[in-house]
């Protein structure tokens, strides 16, 4: 074996396969791939994979992936005898009419990520699969991109593609540790000997916590068990000499799924209680992905699947076995470089979106960025309780649980719960918040305490029905109008503050932020902070408290994911030095145009709007708590953000909360929030800006500094602005009544069934008395006037381009 490589994969499987490939076409030179197991027939879930490829996600990420792996795999059906791949399409069957209705959902999603689909009729599915019985189903959703694969077919032709290219494979090599030198991988120790490397890459899956732990981190991910079997051939069958020629099928409403083997039926169940497995216990199970057959867990499945398909009930099972997959926390992979430099995960992956997550994770080892956004793969997102063994084993069961449930966007988790609460948090439980989690914290989307202010505006605030209606209150709209008119205050307790400090801060942070941060002291800036290729990594707002020290404010959620970002391009002079000081500070959001005579009732000192300018800071005093004040307002209303040590917080709250009632003060929560937020097109990481899009696109050129100097993604930006613009962030409004959650198609009026684009954010806006969504357009099309229709379970629904902000539009009342 040989003792030195460039670069070092753990793991033959698929995933490991195709990298291994594309890093070659990359013109990558000394690669080595590792697999503890045989090649090709590996221990890992590859082998024994049914090789069931469902296209269609509700992540256009997963989309992505799953769309380019299908064509990867077509470049390897080169042998007509022994194809691998079948391109015969997917079935769904809508057992419940929730789940013929859920769908058109999904049909949604499909349309929007560029894949086609239609809705078929109980008798239509039959014709796809004869053997289907329509009298149990309602209809069904057919995807005609979707296939099977044959994984070890592909795993042999991809792996011999890639030695072609110069790399080598060894089989039977278990990796037995990682050295580090430096913070730095080192080398990889195999049962065979020791390979110096400069790069290692894990693409171990099941096996994914193992290696890690040993250098002190953890990858959330656990194995989970299940059923699948093979049945002895069926007569309604017999003739058949083709292996695959019926659709994929999944039965979702009985967690079942089946594909075709000649004469014979796979059938796969998730319809059991969830088996989970521990990485370290692997070794004493077998050490491969498959586990002896459990029948008591398949008695409820197989009456499932006989009756979806009655040919199946003369039969007897001749393959039946436990095969296991891998679960995450969040559903999600888990990619990008570890806290180890040089070492790399691309983990937590099946078969559908193998290839696509090669590709994304070559490109970013080789060029420094991925060509896509990656943000709900990315090995940064995790908060530090996600990866404890007791939140790994909870979450990750109940993905499996759950991995074919209907699971509305807005519906919060049921455990593990209370993780993290706020110094507010007694005081929002009196209000009755409605709670859900945001990166731990519990944060109130509404509060029933407020219902009594539907008595007031109630004509304003229409009834949402149905799928939009769940998880929903008519009280968040009461909430949104109560802060417009009068005085709110919003638990921000979960926002989260990155301290940059030392003699080289300024000129770091410039040159990582797109705005112009040398302002003076006490001065705020709203910035992006851009990638190599112009995308937009962080939306965050940065404070200069002092000449060397400056403080960047980010959501609670995306903490871990920023501070690894400024961190990973520290000067290593140590001039600057980056600090979390999240957990010393609590903040208030106070907002609303009676917002003033509420601070200044308890403030020592001068918050008029001379004294106290929009888009400045201020120390003050409020009651006894030292309190850090910002100028600033995501509601959109006059008012601050309100900072506090944590132990002062409490008491805070209740000055202020006195000092409202004479002018009748509410807490408002997320639900208002986000609704506030639209009417004034403030934009929200994650959904309407993250690295797919530049700040030029996005609506935020305004806030780019071109002449400035140099700053990370300035070429690209100058690039971008040569260019010009193809797509656009656009304001629309519904001309009807009708609500969205996001993720819908845009059409063309009239046009060819070839969405446009989908929706990034949408929610009502109670001031404006007007559906809001924000979708990015093609440029042709983003014209104020500008008409397009958006598809909402299966019904177009028309929407008109807007001028932004639709509220106060010339910030009269955020400057007042």
């Amino acid at each position: 074996m040989q003792q030195h490589a460039r670069l070092v994969i753990i793991g033959a499987g698929i995933v490991g396969c195709s990298v291994a490939y594309h890093f070659a076409k990359l013109g990558w030179h000394d690669i080595v791939v590792l697999e503890k197991g045989k090649l090709l027939e590996v221990d890992g879930s590859s082998a024994h994979a049914p090789g069931g490829m469902f296209l269609t996600n509700s992540s256009k990420m997963m989309a992505e992936f799953a769309k380019y792996s299908r064509a990867f795999y077509d470049e390897f059906n080169t042998e007509p005898d022994e194809p691998a791949i079948f391109g015969v399409g997917g079935l769904e069957v809508a057992y419940t009419l929730d789940r013929l209705h859920d769908l058109q959902r999904r049909k949604g999603w499909a349309y929007a990520y560029g894949l086609p689909a239609e809705v078929i009729s109980p008798s239509e599915a039959q014709q796809l699969i004869p053997i289907l019985d329509p009298k149990v189903i309602h209809g069904a959703l057919y995807t005609p991109r979707d296939a099977v694969a044959k994984a070890v077919r592909l795993l042999t032709r991809i792996t011999q593609a890639a030695e072609a290219m110069g790399v080598v494979f060894y089989g039977n090599t278990e990796v037995q540790d990682l050295e580090v030198q430096h913070g730095r991988i080192a080398a990889v120790v195999t049962n065979h000997g020791r390979i110096a490397v400069e790069q290692v890459l894990l693409c171990t899956n099941i096996w994914g916590p193992l290696l890690p732990e040993k250098l002190g981190f953890r990858i959330p991910l656990q194995a989970a068990q299940h059923l699948y079997t093979v049945t002895t051939p069926l007569p309604a069958l017999a003739n058949e000499d083709v292996e695959v020629r019926h659709p994929l099928l999944r039965h979702q409403d009985h967690a079942m799924y089946f594909r075709q083997h000649y004469q014979q039926y796979g059938v796969g169940s998730y319809r059991h209680v969830p088996l989970m497995v521990e990485a370290h216990e692997l070794g004493a199970r077998g050490g491969t992905a498959q586990l002896p057959f459990t029948p008591e867990h398949f008695t409820a499945g197989w009456e499932s699947a006989t009756e979806l398909m009655p040919a199946l009930r003369t039969a007897d099972l001749v393959t039946k076995f436990n095969g296991m997959f891998a679960f995450t926390i969040d559903g999600y992979p888990v990619m990008g470089e570890t806290p180890v430099a040089g070492l790399w995960s691309c983990v937590g992956l099946w078969l559908t979106h193998a290839g696509g997550a090669a590709r994304a994770i070559a490109e970013w080892m080789t060029e420094g960025t991925p060509s896509m956004d990656l943000r709900e793969a990315d090995i940064t997102r995790f908060q530090p309780h996600q990866t404890s063994r007791a939140y790994v084993a909870e979450r990750c069961a109940q993905n499996y649980r759950e991995v074919y449930d209907i699971i509305h966007p807005l519906q919060p988790i049921e455990r593990p719960r209370n993780v993290r609460l706020s110094p507010f948090h007694p005081r929002l439980a009196e209000q009755e918040g409605y709670f859900f989690q945001s990166g731990g914290w519990e944060v109130a989307q509404w509060y029933e305490a407020n219902a009594r202010l539907l008595e007031t505006y109630a004509e304003r605030v229409p009834v949402r029905e149905g799928w939009a209606g769940q998880f929903w209150s008519r009280i968040q709209g009461a909430e949104h109008l109560a802060v417009r008119d009068g005085v709110g205050m919003f638990n921000l307790a979960a926002l989260a503050i990155i301290e940059v400090s030392g003699p080289g801060a300024l000129a770091y942070l410039n040159w990582l932020a797109a705005n112009q941060l040398d302002r003076p002291v006490g001065k705020i800036v709203y910035t992006s902070m851009l990638n190599e290729r112009g995308g937009i990594v962080m939306d965050v707002t940065v404070v200069r408290r002092a000449a060397d020290r400056f403080w960047i404010i980010t959501g609670g959620s995306l903490l871990p994911h920023d501070l690894v970002w400024v961190r990973k391009h520290v000067p290593t002079d140590g001039s600057v030095t980056v600090t979390d000081v999240s957990s010393g500070w609590a903040t208030i959001g106070l907002w609303g145009p009676k917002a003033r005579a509420v601070v200044q009732a308890v403030a020592e000192e001068d918050v008029s709007n001379s004294a106290f300018p929009y888009y400045s800071t201020k120390q003050l005093t409020i009651d006894n708590a030292p309190v850090f004040a910002l100028r600033v307002s995501y509601a959109g209303e006059l008012g601050w953000e309100l900072y506090t040590p944590t132990e002062y917080a409490l008491r805070l709250w209740d000055v202020l909360w006195a000092a409202g009632q004479p002018h009748g003060i509410i807490v408002a929560g997320g639900g208002a929030f986000d609704s506030l937020r639209l009417e004034k097109g403030y934009r929200l990481w994650g959904a309407d800006i993250h690295t797919d899009y530049n700040p030029f696109e996005a609506g935020l050129g305004w806030a780019v500094r071109l002449d400035k100097g140099d700053f990370l993604g300035r070429a690209a930006m100058l690039r971008a602005k040569e260019a010009g613009l193809t797509r656009k962030l656009c304001c629309l409004t519904l001309d009807g009544p009708g609500a969205l959650l996001g993720k819908e198609p845009i059409f063309a009026p009239g046009g060819d069934g070839k969405a446009i684009s989908y929706v990034a954010s949408a929610n009502y806006g109670y001031s404006v008395g007007q559906f809001i969504v924000y979708a990015y357009l093609p440029i042709a099309m983003a014209a104020p006037g500008s008409n397009v229709e958006i598809e909402y379970f299966g019904e177009r629904l028309p929407a008109t381009v807007r001028e932004e902000p639709l509220f106060d539009p010339k910030m009269a009342r955020l400057k007042a």
